[in-house]
């Protein structure tokens, strides 16, 4: 890609055009515009690690190139004392590479326990309601190639089932917002290389190397997992393999719904034929749990035991009437009838 080409619809200033020049730099960027493939407006999490700022540079030349009109947001949870002067020199820093970021602060009580998970759904919160303020759909986050294997063998460590596994997609969709992950195939030491290169700068978060974290006890496991041969890239073909059979048992969790299931609009009920339930275990379970969702219109879906117990109940012929997920369950001779809880 020459800097001619990149300036086809916009002027990108030197402050950038200095910085592709550089051969692993305009490598990484051919690939990201390659992976992205964005044509509508996207907020961007900043973090201030060196994944997201490396995030933040990507993204900052993909919309100069495609004149998009992009939007940053850094997160304070206010968890460290050291973390609003963070957010503040992050902020600095990209100010002086043209990008306009916004810190969003976590104000009120904090959490003693499940931080990292407590301050994720916040982080999630923050952005998702600015999506929906800015009437911007595609939220874009800096998860790589390190995040993948690391979310693979934390699920495997909470008994997790496929969809678990591969849960940490380069696209998926929660609550109408596109959560777009276009460095999922990128290795962290390649953003690592960015950040330095072009803000010589990064928020190194002390958490990130807290043994009392699960996932930093993952991280240290799976740096000793190249001395018996097993790389990122293996794990990540795996990961893409078990993907292929996730995308196979959706298309036969969407046909059970569409073919034996059907809506009473007079009684305000839905009805799971008899044939709902002669199918592998796997697309049951996904399939009631995806209309127990649909009926009770709760924010989360229904863990996996009250549903493994619900469908024990039904194989066994003893279900009668249960409350699960804002949904009442019933059976009735051969079917199962689902209403919402009033």
């Amino acid at each position: 890609m020459s800097l001619k080409n990149l300036s086809v619809r916009n002027k990108i200033p030197n402050i950038y055009k200095s910085r592709l020049l550089n051969q692993r730099v305009n490598k990484i960027f051919k690939k990201f515009e390659k992976s992205f493939k964005i044509n509508s407006n996207f907020i961007v999490g900043v973090s201030g690690g060196s994944d997201s700022l490396a995030l933040a540079f990507l993204t900052k030349v993909y919309a100069l190139k495609k004149n998009l009109n992009p939007r940053y947001f850094i997160v304070d949870h206010k968890l460290r004392k050291e973390s609003t002067n963070e957010a503040d020199k992050v902020k600095r820093v990209l100010k002086s590479f043209k990008i306009n970021a916004h810190v969003l602060t976590w104000k009120g009580k904090k959490p003693v326990n499940n931080i990292q998970s407590l301050a994720r759904n916040k982080r999630y919160e923050f952005l998702f309601s600015k999506c929906k303020k800015l009437k911007i759909s595609n939220l874009v986050l800096g998860h790589h190639m390190d995040d993948l294997i690391e979310n693979f063998f934390l699920r495997m460590a909470r008994g997790s089932g496929l969809k678990g596994l591969v849960s940490l997609g380069m696209n998926t969709q929660i609550k109408g917002i596109n959560l777009i992950r276009p460095l999922i195939k990128f290795e962290k030491k390649d953003l690592l290389f960015i950040s330095k290169f072009i803000f010589n700068f990064h928020v190194d978060d002390p958490s990130n190397h807290d043994v009392k974290f699960n996932r930093i006890k993952i991280r240290n496991l799976i740096k000793g997992f190249n001395d018996f041969g097993l790389d990122k890239k293996k794990f990540q073909l795996t990961i893409e393999n078990l993907k292929g059979s996730d995308q196979s048992i959706k298309f036969y969790v969407e046909k059970n719904k569409r073919e034996n299931s059907t809506f009473n609009y007079r009684k305000v009920e839905l009805i799971l034929k008899e044939n709902f339930f002669d199918n592998s275990h796997e697309v049951i379970f996904r399939s009631l749990s995806d209309l127990i969702h649909l009926v009770g219109k709760k924010a989360n879906f229904v863990r996996g035991k009250k549903i493994e117990n619900i469908l024990n109940k039904i194989k066994e012929r003893k279900l009668r009437k249960e409350t699960l997920g804002g949904c009442v369950i019933k059976m009735v001779n051969h079917t199962v009838i689902l209403t919402k809880e009033q």
